[in-house]
């Protein structure tokens, strides 16, 4: 394993760990306390060693936290999509496994950054576009249409899910969308026509069927683009 920055270790305590060990742990702490509550030193105590050791593999929380979200991302795509398979379908499974992934874990979507850099946020796009490739778009839109793809489903993922781990935790998702409909409802409907007719869906609606209605749309865009048929 390569190491790079941090401090060396004192009693070769380092030797015992490696970056994925820490990382994986940093998962399943940021899982029961959130982003705040993960601590080198709490870290450090779970995995019987000293914070310095931890140093010698992930400079700082920031760095952590981005490995441990990259680590997430990874865990939605594991098998290679087999040469058959089409390309909107295979999209589809690719994007709704990410969704699902960082469903399970709320704090890792705002940290899957676009442009992508760490190793399975790279591994994702060029997922996206081998898949693209396999439709009947010229060469030289591959890369804008799988970049966009990529955006929509890690930055739509982000914007549904990030909002539970930004409010207030003693509040429930229930609560927070009944209090944000409650403010729509007080709106001026010549202002906000659509808003204060849509408080009822505001209320109701279910995260992952919204990720995958824009995402259809999105698809059904691309079968349009791709493969263009004469009207009737």
């Amino acid at each position: 394993m390569q190491r790079t920055r941090g401090r060396a270790p004192t009693g070769g305590r380092a030797d015992a760990l490696s970056q994925e060990l820490i990382v994986g742990a940093a998962v399943a702490l940021l899982d029961e306390l959130g982003e705040r509550g993960l601590t080198f030193r709490l870290l450090a105590k779970e995995l019987n060693t000293g914070p310095g050791a931890l140093y010698w593999h992930v400079s700082n929380k920031d760095e952590l936290v981005a490995l441990a979200a990259d680590q997430v991302l990874g865990h939605a795509f594991a098998a290679e999509p087999s040469p058959e398979e089409g390309a909107g379908s295979g999209l589809r499974v690719l994007a709704v496994a990410v969704f699902d992934a960082l469903d399970r874990h709320p704090w890792a979507a705002p940290h899957v950054t676009a442009p992508p850099t760490l190793a399975n946020a790279l591994r994702l796009l060029d997922r996206i576009g081998t898949l693209v490739v396999r439709t009947a778009l010229p060469a030289e839109r591959h890369f804008e249409v799988s970049t966009a793809i990529s955006y929509y489903i890690t930055g739509v993922s982000a914007q549904i899910i990030a909002p539970r781990t930004t409010h207030d935790a003693t509040v429930s998702r229930d609560a927070f969308l009944a209090e944000t409909a409650r403010r729509w409802e007080e709106l001026d409907p010549a202002d906000y026509p659509f808003l204060t007719r849509t408080t009822k869906n505001l209320r109701d609606h279910a995260d992952r069927d919204q990720f995958i209605t824009g995402l259809d749309m999105l698809l059904d865009g691309l079968n349009t683009v791709a493969d263009p048929r004469p009207p009737a």
